[in-house]
Parts: structure tokens; C-alpha cells; sequence
């Protein structure tokens, strides 16, 4: 196999598995069964899904040990909480710079997103929908042009991504971060960097709140998943 066959069915791998955790189809601390997963790709090799676990694990999604070898990360209530509050403090910091250093084709592009992201929504497409709204926060804090926090930023969204996911299962929150996502493109492209930033402050405060209830089933140890309506 060439180099860039096995590089793209590593990451095809990783990609999957990915949203597999995301979505909630692995749960936290389960053990991911190669064999099965092998067989949901389609005869994917050992080689490439093994590499697959180790992005995953670079990510936090996926912890690897000698002794179950994968499994997907389990946080707590407390870490969850934690890296909310974290992001929220650098989407703050993001705000006023990235309004000031953004350039015009940049707020075009988000734009752009921001549509998609609006007709995965009407069309009920929710991963679709999750991931062009985590591509628009990303573009915001890249804009303010400081490299480690957007390196820093990435890295705690990703960790905790299927806690963010959750949210957006409620439907009334759904329907209430698109009509934030609305004021946040507006803002932005109003270079209005104080509104901004507690604009960003409330929808992840919003989100949270609505998270926190859902997934508190996770964190009590029960096994049965609230009301989603």
C-alpha cells in the first residue's frame, strides 16, 4: 500500500471514530473493540486504525493502555466544567483582536460557514451542523492572529467535543445557539469586540447550562438518558 493510500485510510479512520465518540455511539470508558470497528470500515487494516487510536488519544478522545489497550476518555462533571470555563476565557480574549485583525475575505468565509451551518439546521443535519460551528469559533479566535491560543484553544475543544455535541440534541437550544450564532456574525462584522465578547461569553454559558442537565445522567452513574425535546 503507498504511503498516502495508508495516510488517507488512517485518517478516513480516525475521522469515523471521531464522530462515533462524538455522536455518542462509543460511550465514555468503553473499550473500542478492533475487531469490530475493523469491520464498520470495511476490513480496515490493524496498521491504520491502530495510528487512527493514537490521533484520537493526542486529542483526548481515546486513552490507550497496555492493558485494555483503547478506550475512549472519561471525564468528570468537574473537567467538563473546568475546560468550559477555560474556553470561554479564551474566546474572550480572542474577541476584541479578532475584531480588530480580521480581514474582509475572513468574515466572507465565515459568512459562508455560517449559511451552511443554517441549512445543515433546517435540514436536522446535527453533525453537520456541530461541525461548521466549531469551524466558525475556530475562524474567530485564529483571526485575533495569536498562535497559541489558537493552538491551545483547538486542543481543549477537542477533548471535550462530545460534551458539546450533547447540547445541541435539545431542540429549543438548538434553536437558540442559531439565533446567537446570528448576533455573533453580526458583531463580528460590525468589528464590535466588547458586544462580541459577551456575546461569546452568553452562548457558551447558554450552551453549558443546557449541556450540564444532559449528560448529568453520565456523571450519576445511571443508564438512563433524559427527555431530549
Amino acid at each position: 500500500m503507498s504511503e498516502t493510500k495508508h495516510g488517507n485510510r488512517t485518517q478516513t479512520a480516525a475521522d469515523r471514530l471521531r464522530q462515533m465518540i462524538v455522536a455518542g455511539d462509543l460511550a465514555p470508558g468503553q473499550r473500542i473493540s478492533e475487531r469490530a470497528i475493523r469491520e464498520h470500515l470495511e476490513g480496515l487494516s490493524r496498521t491504520p486504525l491502530r495510528e487512527a487510536f493514537k490521533i484520537l488519544a493526542g486529542e483526548g478522545l481515546v486513552t490507550i493502555s497496555p492493558n485494555r489497550g483503547a478506550t475512549v476518555t472519561a471525564l468528570s462533571m468537574a473537567d467538563v466544567e473546568d475546560t468550559m470555563e477555560l474556553l470561554v476565557g479564551l474566546e474572550g480574549l480572542a474577541a476584541e483582536p479578532a475584531c480588530k485583525n480580521i480581514l474582509l475575505q475572513e468574515i466572507v468565509e465565515i459568512e459562508e460557514l455560517h449559511q451552511r451551518m443554517v441549512a445543515a439546521y433546517r435540514a436536522e443535519e446535527l453533525m453537520e451542523y456541530f461541525e461548521l460551528n466549531q469551524a466558525i469559533h475556530q475562524r474567530i479566535v485564529d483571526a485575533a492572529g495569536n498562535r497559541a491560543l489558537s493552538r491551545i484553544y483547538a486542543a481543549e475543544c477537542a477533548r471535550i467535543r462530545r460534551y458539546r455535541f450533547a447540547g445541541n440534541r435539545h431542540h429549543e437550544r438548538w434553536d437558540r445557539a442559531v439565533a446567537e450564532h446570528e448576533q455573533i456574525l453580526g458583531f463580528l462584522k460590525d468589528r464590535n469586540g466588547s458586544l462580541l465578547r459577551e456575546m461569546l461569553r452568553a452562548h457558551y454559558r447558554n450552551g453549558w447550562q443546557v449541556t450540564r442537565e444532559l449528560i448529568g445522567w453520565e456523571f450519576a452513574g445511571t443508564d438512563q438518558e433524559p427527555d431530549r425535546k
